[in-house]
């Protein structure tokens, strides 16, 4: 049984990954805005009403969890987003601050912040974006949110390389064109088949293929 936690876990892909963890019998605790009645039943443990961009919340997370856990944090899995527009005709300065405090600044802090509870053999797995692969933009726009998953696949890359010494495995991961509220519920694959994915991601994450950028479906992704 692993410690897990995932972060933006009330709903889409973040509710499917607590639903899979918890069918496997690890001990998942669910990182949310707001609680539903779904991640209630399903999680072992909800930690909700905190709004991760503000400087009390992160400290407050890890002390909650401090107490919760028995035993060292195993999976800790940065999934909370926020998705929007910005072009040349439709800038917003401040969406774009705010997809890069909630995209990138957050998951780092929320993992520096839990490395205390992490043992060899944990792993970390940031829920990026092709969209932030600069050699895959061939469509322009977005300008935050890509900008944004580009920095966090930066932070990922910087944190395995430092982690490596201490046994902890680091990758970045796409989950696909996926049927959630972001999109519209536009999509390719359902919440359900990219959790699975994202999950056997994990389960092969190494410190031999530690810092890697795939797919949910396992094909590497240009940086």
């Amino acid at each position: 049984m692993a410690n897990v936690v995932i972060t933006g876990a009330n709903r889409g892909i973040g509710l499917e990954l607590v639903r899979l963890f918890a069918g496997r019998g690890d001990a998942v605790t669910a990182v949310c805005r707001e609680s539903s009645d779904d991640i209630e039943e399903i999680a072992d443990q909800v930690i909700s009403g905190l709004d991760l961009t503000a400087d009390e919340s992160i400290p407050a997370v890890a002390a909650l969890l401090e107490e919760l856990l028995e035993g060292p944090l195993d999976i800790l899995i940065n999934n909370a987003g926020l998705f929007t527009n910005e072009t040349l005709d439709a800038m917003d300065f401040d969406a774009i601050q705010r997809q890069f405090d909630i995209n990138a600044i957050v998951p780092l802090k929320l993992t520096w912040a839990l490395l205390p509870l992490m043992a060899e053999g944990s792993k970390i797995a940031n829920i990026t974006s092709r969209m932030g692969s600069i050699a895959d933009n061939t469509s322009g726009s977005y300008y935050g949110y890509r900008a944004s998953k580009a920095a966090l696949n930066a932070f990922g890359k910087s944190l395995a390389m430092d982690l490596k010494p201490s046994g902890i495995a680091v990758a970045q991961l796409h989950p696909g064109y996926v049927q959630t509220r972001m999109v519209g519920f536009n999509g390719d694959i359902s919440p359900a088949e990219a959790a699975a994915g994202l999950a056997a991601r994990i389960d092969e994450l190494t410190l031999e293929n530690t810092g890697g950028f795939w797919h949910s479906n396992g094909q590497p992704l240009p940086w």
